[in-house]
């Protein structure tokens, strides 16, 4: 199949939706946690969550347009300046996906999907209990993106929490060893298994490669 601009533009809203989403591939399944000033914990999934750099430790999402859907997260962030982000795992895959219900400012989605709040070193975001890998960040720049009325948000890392087991002795994250999950289109969901750890790539160093096309 072979689709133009005007082809894709023609599709409904929903094929047209679930199309681009998952033809980027599979993405990483995130739960930001977020506190507002009233006390009022609110969780939700994110699958735009990028690196932007290590030093400072700068991590960012993007936010849907600012009338498409009610934005507590975006809400809390600005009250408080500090949210966290929890990765998904398998064995709480569902509880996590329906966060993304459209509940009414004041419901705690902690509670409407039987997930854990919990705090730490007094950070005053929540937390996610049941994930394995979870980031402390503080709000340092929201970069609106005019093209879509998208916001990109940038967080430095005040806190990271993963277990020993999944650091290899490079220090990168073996996520395939917490059961970790992608995310394709809206709510299709994958496991991730690691199935090669290459090395660093140099010009004068080219492996004899296994795959080689037919000409």
């Amino acid at each position: 199949m072979i689709l133009t601009k005007q082809d894709i533009q023609r599709l409904d809203k929903l094929r047209r939706s679930n199309l681009i989403n998952s033809v980027t591939g599979i993405k990483p399944a995130n739960l930001i946690g977020t506190l507002s000033r009233a006390g009022i914990p609110n969780l939700a999934i994110f699958s735009s969550v990028m690196h932007i750099g290590s030093n400072p430790a700068l991590i960012g999402f993007i936010l849907r347009p600012k009338n498409e859907v009610a934005r507590h997260t975006w809400e809390n962030i600005e009250q408080t300046g500090c949210y966290s982000i929890n990765h998904v795992h398998r064995k709480f895959a569902e509880n996590a996906h329906f966060t993304s219900a459209k509940f009414d400012n004041g419901v705690s989605e902690f509670e409407q999907c039987h997930l854990t709040e919990q705090y730490i070193d007094k950070f005053e975001a929540p937390f996610v209990n049941e994930s394995d890998i979870k980031i402390g960040l503080q709000f340092k720049d929201a970069i609106p993106i005019e093209l879509n009325d998208t916001t990109l948000v940038i967080g430095e890392v005040q806190h990271l929490i993963v277990p020993d087991h999944a650091l290899d002795d490079g220090w990168q994250c073996d996520l395939a060893s917490v059961d970790g999950m992608g995310i394709s289109g809206l709510n299709g969901y994958y496991a991730l298994s690691k199935v090669a750890h290459y090395p660093y790539a140099r010009p004068g160093a080219l492996p004899d490669f296994k795959f080689k096309p037919i000409k």
